[in-house]
C-alpha cells in the first residue's frame, strides 16, 4: 500500500506526466505542505539571451506548488498562479521549492522560490531567479 504523503508516491505521479518527463523534471522532497522539484536548464529551455525561458520557470513553479498543495489536499489542480521574475536564470538547472501558506478543505495557497544552480567542485551555487504564488483546488 502506498502512503499518499511519501516521496515514492510523488515520484510515481511525476512519472505519469509525459510533459514533465520530456523536460527531465525530478522531485526531491514532498510532504507536509512542501515540495522541491528540479529540471535541467538545457539550451532548448533558454531564450535568445541564454537565460531560462519564462515558460520553463513558470512551469517549474507550477509543478512545485502543485505538489506542495497536493501534499495537503490530495488530488488537486492549479486554479491560478503568478510569477515575479527577479533576475535572469543562468546555470545547469532550475530548482523550485514550494510551501503551503494556507489551506482549507478544498483549496490551498502556495508560494514558491525558483533558483538556478551551477554544479562545481565545491558543491552547488544557487541564485534565486523568481518567486511565485498560486491557488490549488482539490479535485
Amino acid at each position: 500500500m502506498t502512503d499518499k504523503t511519501s516521496l515514492e508516491f510523488a515520484r510515481d505521479i511525476l512519472a505519469n506526466q509525459p510533459f514533465s518527463n520530456l523536460l527531465g523534471t525530478e522531485i526531491h522532497d514532498f510532504g507536509g505542505g512542501k515540495a522541491e522539484v528540479s529540471m535541467p536548464l538545457r539550451p532548448e529551455f533558454q531564450q535568445q539571451h541564454g537565460f531560462a525561458h519564462g515558460g520553463a520557470v513558470g512551469y517549474l513553479a507550477d509543478v512545485a506548488m502543485a505538489f506542495a498543495g497536493g501534499s495537503v489536499l490530495g488530488d488537486s489542480v492549479t486554479v491560478e498562479y503568478k510569477v515575479n521574475f527577479i533576475r535572469p536564470g543562468k546555470g545547469d538547472r532550475l530548482i523550485g521549492r514550494a510551501k503551503v501558506i494556507a489551506s482549507g478543505r478544498t483549496q490551498a495557497v502556495v508560494s514558491c522560490e525558483i533558483f538556478t544552480a551551477d554544479s562545481g567542485v565545491d558543491g552547488d551555487t544557487e541564485k534565486i531567479c523568481a518567486a511565485a504564488q498560486g491557488t490549488f483546488r482539490k479535485v
